[in-house]
């Protein structure tokens, strides 16, 4: 399965990364961007089953990247990987077609417990 991860940070990309790996997702192939922008560029090049992606990030943030791929039809699975976790963001995030919010900071079995929903 291809995961994009979206995040400003390099090294938390690379935190996403080894975290997925300890929840036991070791036979991912990964993708990374820096910011929404980039990401609409890697989705139409390596069409990502599962996009984790920041909320806050520079030139295009995590909701208006979840909002372009949603209205072009893009039904790949989205979860938001941030340091932001409030109930309005939450219902924001499910609305516009996210499957799940992961808090920072996370844990493997965070994410275990929430990708195991999605991709079994």
């Amino acid at each position: 399965m291809k995961v994009l991860i979206v995040d400003d940070s390099a090294s938390m990309r690379m935190i996403v990364k080894r975290t997925l790996k300890q929840a036991g997702f070791a036979n991912l192939d990964f993708c990374e961007a820096e910011n929404g922008a980039e990401a609409l560029t890697v989705i139409e090049d390596e069409c990502p089953t599962l996009i984790l992606c920041d909320w806050n990030m520079p030139v295009m943030n995590g909701m208006e990247l979840l909002k372009k791929l949603r209205e072009a039809g893009n039904s790949a699975k989205f979860g938001f990987v941030t340091t932001e976790s409030t109930a309005p963001m939450r219902a924001e995030a499910r609305e516009a077609g996210a499957q799940f919010l992961i808090a920072k900071p996370f844990t493997p079995e965070s994410f275990e417990k929430s990708l195991k929903r999605v991709i079994g």
